[in-house]
């Protein structure tokens, strides 16, 4: 079937095998509670939400898959949105190729999501598929930095770090998830680049060591990432104030 006739199938995958050790000892990160409900399972719900979204795939804790399909299966989803749990790896590059390689072959563009940011708005999901759809093979949210930004030389855990530049942070942009991507792209990235080093920590960065051409949407002051306690605090907050509102 041709590139025109072929129909657009889009795949949310959800790396959540870390333990989230920032947020202190107890359950993996993905697992601790929310408004009463799993950080996951908002952000499964989040992924579900766009109507352009008709696979959810969560890699799990290698040892903890079975766990992690039953909680999805307490808790409502869209009908209209099918999920899968597959184990994942050692390491979050590892976890999403094991994601990639469960999907079916009909998919056509890939979105990568954080299992901690699970306020993004569906706005911001459909932005980045609708890029994709578009024709750009990468596409990330991202917000304005506010904050001055300073390069530093590392030093010792503690030390005083000499300042060595200040960028413009006019240029700059802080990254969000989902990413999306066409799927020839994301699979040959993470069959070429390697595990380790520069643009390792995410998938873009992976797309752009190709020389492949990454793009930015506009993200969402709500799709922050829940790492520390008080990102939790916040993230009730959120959640909250959408509950009193639009009774979310």
């Amino acid at each position: 079937m041709s590139d025109e006739v072929r129909p657009h199938r889009t795949a949310a995958v959800i790396p959540a095998a870390g333990r989230g050790v920032r947020l202190g000892p107890g359950v993996p990160k993905a697992l601790r509670a929310l408004g009463g409900t799993p950080i996951l399972i908002h952000a499964v719900r989040a992924m579900a939400a766009s109507r352009a979204v008709s696979l959810v795939v969560v890699v799990a804790p290698p040892d903890g898959a079975a766990e992690v399909k039953n909680l999805l299966d307490e808790h409502a989803l869209p009908e209209r949105t099918d999920y899968l749990v597959v184990p994942g790896g050692d390491t979050r590059q590892e976890s999403v190729r094991l994601g990639i390689e469960a999907l079916p072959e009909d998919i056509t563009a890939v979105l990568v999501h954080d299992a901690a940011r699970p306020l993004v708005p569906v706005d911001t999901v459909d932005a980045v598929v609708e890029a994709v759809r578009d024709g750009a093979p990468a596409v990330v949210p991202a917000l304005p930095v506010t904050d001055t930004v300073k390069q530093v030389e590392p030093r010792e855990k503690g030390e005083p770090e000499p300042v060595v530049a200040t960028p413009d942070r006019a240029v700059l942009r802080a990254v969000q998830t989902p990413q999306g991507f066409d799927r020839a792209t994301l699979q040959l990235a993470h069959e070429t680049v390697p595990a380790s080093g520069e643009g390792a920590t995410d998938c873009a960065g992976m797309v752009e060591r190709l020389g492949t051409a990454v793009v930015v949407v506009p993200g969402h002051e709500e799709a922050f990432k829940v790492t520390r306690p008080l990102d939790l605090v916040l993230a009730e907050a959120v959640l909250a104030r959408r509950r009193a509102n639009d009774g979310f």
